[in-house]
C-alpha cells in the first residue's frame, strides 16, 4: 500500500468512525484530520501525520521510558520472531518467560518470589484479585470475600479492577453490575495540608487509619485483600504522605489481609527504584505490573507473588491444575524477549540513577509555575508530577480539550485528564528537554488563561 493510499484510507476510515478509541472523544478526534495522527516515533518524540513533531510528555502512557524506536529492541524482537513466535502457555512453557519470571523476582523486594504473567495491567489487577480470594479460599478462610480499593484508584477496565477503583466516570456506566463485596479507602489527598508538596507530603498519615474504619464496619474476617497504587497515577499523581503506606501494611499485616500494590505505573524505575515498594520501603504480599517491563513494545503484564502464597496454591493431587486462570498470551515469547532486552538496558545505563538524578530537575520546573493564576496546585515524586488547575465549572472539558489542542501546536504531548495535567516523561530524557517541556507548558497554560 503506497504512502498517499494510506493516508487517504485513514482519513476516509476516520471520517466514517471505524477505529472506536479508548478514553477518546471519538467524534471530536474523528473531525480533527491528520494533526491527531501519529505516523513516526524516535526517541521522546513523535511526529504527527501533518508533520509536526511533539515532546512525549508521558512516556506514551506511561510505558515506553526508554524512548521510541531503540535499535537493540527492535533487533530482539525480530530475532525472537524468527526462533520461536508463539507457544502455548497451558501444560508447557519456554525459556524466555521462565528466565524472565526469575529475573523479575530478583529485582522485586524480598519475599516476593513468583510470578504470574498475564498482557496488561488490566488482566494483571483482575489475576491479582483472583489469587487474593483463592489463597484465603485455599486456607480454609473463605468467608474473606470481600475487596478494598481506594477513592481516585485506577486498576484498569476490567471488572474486577473497575470495582476496586475509585474515578467516578470509569465506574458510573457500569454501577449495575459491579463485584459486591467492595468498599474503598479515602484518598490520601486533602489540598488544605498538602498543596504545593515536593516529594511526599509531611502530613496525612493518619488518612490509613480509614481500613480501620472499614475493618471495623465489615470485621477482617470477611476482607480479603486490600489494593492500592503506591503514586495514584493516572487520577493525576497523588503522592503517599510519609509514614501512610507502612501504616497501610501495619493494619493489613495485624489483621491478616492481603497487601496489593499495583504498580503497573511506577514498576521499572519510574521512581528511582525498581518497584516503588523499595522507594517506599514498604513490602506488600502481590505486585501487580505491565507497560515499562517491555518499553510498550509488545503488551504484558503479571502479578509478583511471596512464596507463602504460591505454596498455597501448590496444594493437593500434583496432576491437580492449582489454579483456573490464564491468558493465550500469557508469557508471550516476543513479550518475554523483548522485556529481557529493555531490563538489560535499564540495568546497563542504570536507568534508576538517572531518574534519581532527573527527579530534581522535573521538581524545580514544574515548581516553578507556581503562581499562574490557573494553577491550584503541582506535586511530584520520582520522575512523575503534576499541575492541578482551578476548576472550571461546566468548562473544564472544553478547557481540557483546548490545552491538549494547544500542546500539540506547541510541541509538547499533553496527557489532560480533568483539571490535571499528568507528567511521566521518558527516562532518556535531558535535563534541558524538561525544561523546555515545561517552558511550554508554560505557553500553554498562558494561552488558556486568556481563553478562559
Amino acid at each position: 500500500m503506497n504512502e498517499l493510499k494510506n493516508e487517504s484510507l485513514c482519513a476516509l476510515a476516520m471520517s466514517e468512525g471505524r477505529n472506536w478509541m479508548p478514553f477518546t472523544a471519538n467524534r471530536l478526534v474523528n473531525g480533527r484530520g491528520d494533526h491527531r495522527v501519529v505516523a513516526l516515533a524516535k526517541g521522546p518524540y513523535y511526529t504527527m501525520a501533518d508533520g509536526r513533531t511533539v515532546f512525549d510528555s508521558l512516556s506514551g502512557l506511561w510505558c515506553t521510558p526508554l524512548g521510541h524506536g531503540h535499535p537493540r529492541i527492535v533487533e530482539a524482537l525480530r530475532q525472537q520472531a524468527e526462533t520461536l513466535d508463539f507457544a502455548p502457555g497451558f501444560q508447557m512453557t519456554h525459556a524466555p518467560a521462565v528466565t524472565l519470571a526469575a529475573r523479575i523476582a530478583r529485582m522485586a523486594p524480598d519475599g516476593l518470589e513468583h510470578v504470574f504473567f498475564a498482557n496488561s495491567g488490566s488482566e494483571a489487577v483482575d489475576t491479582a484479585l483472583k489469587i487474593a480470594i483463592g489463597f484465603h479460599k485455599l486456607r480454609g478462610d473463605g468467608g474473606r470475600f470481600r475487596l478494598i480499593g481506594r477513592e481516585r484508584g485506577y486498576h484498569g477496565v476490567g471488572f474486577g479492577g473497575m470495582s476496586v477503583g475509585g474515578i467516578v466516570s470509569n465506574r458510573k456506566m457500569f454501577a449495575t453490575v459491579m463485584m459486591p463485596g467492595v468498599d474503598h479507602l479515602r484518598h490520601p489527598y486533602d489540598h488544605a495540608h498538602v498543596a504545593f508538596s515536593k516529594g511526599q507530603p509531611e502530613w496525612g498519615a493518619c488518612l490509613a487509619d480509614d481500613l480501620e474504619r472499614l475493618v471495623a464496619l465489615h470485621d477482617a474476617s470477611t476482607i480479603a485483600a486490600v489494593i492500592v497504587e503506591p503514586v495514584q497515577g493516572s487520577t493525576g499523581v497523588l503522592v503517599p504522605p510519609i509514614g501512610y503506606l507502612q501504616k497501610l501494611r501495619e493494619i493489613c499485616t495485624k489483621h491478616g489481609i492481603l497487601l496489593i500494590f499495583d504498580e503497573v505505573i511506577t514498576g521499572f524505575g519510574r521512581m528511582g527504584e525498581n518497584f516503588a515498594s523499595q522507594r517506599f520501603g514498604v513490602t506488600p504480599d502481590m505486585i501487580t505490573f505491565a507497560k515499562a517491563v517491555t518499553n510498550g513494545i509488545v503488551p504484558m503484564g503479571g502479578v509478583i507473588v511471596t512464596s507463602e502464597i504460591y505454596k498455597t496454591f501448590m496444594s493437593g493431587p500434583e496432576s491437580a491444575i492449582e489454579f483456573a486462570h490464564g491468558y493465550t498470551y500469557s508469557g508471550h515469547p516476543l513479550a518475554a524477549a523483548v522485556a529481557h532486552t529493555v531490563l538489560d538496558i535499564m540495568e546497563e545505563e542504570d536507568t534508576n540513577a538517572r531518574v534519581r538524578a532527573l527527579e530534581p530537575v522535573l521538581e524545580e520546573e514544574v515548581h516553578s509555575l507556581r503562581g499562574l493564576s490557573s494553577v491550584k496546585d503541582l506535586r511530584n515524586i520520582g520522575f512523575t508530577a503534576a499541575i492541578e488547575l482551578s476548576p472550571l465549572p461546566e468548562k473544564s472539558a472544553l478547557r481540557s480539550v483546548q490545552l491538549f489542542e494547544y500542546g500539540l501546536q506547541e510541541g509538547v504531548l499533553l496527557r489532560v485528564t480533568g483539571d490535571t495535567i499528568s507528567f511521566g516523561p521518558p527516562f532518556i530524557s535531558t535535563p534541558d528537554q524538561i525544561r523546555e517541556m515545561i517552558q511550554k507548558v508554560r505557553n500553554v497554560l498562558l494561552r488558556c488563561e486568556e481563553d478562559f
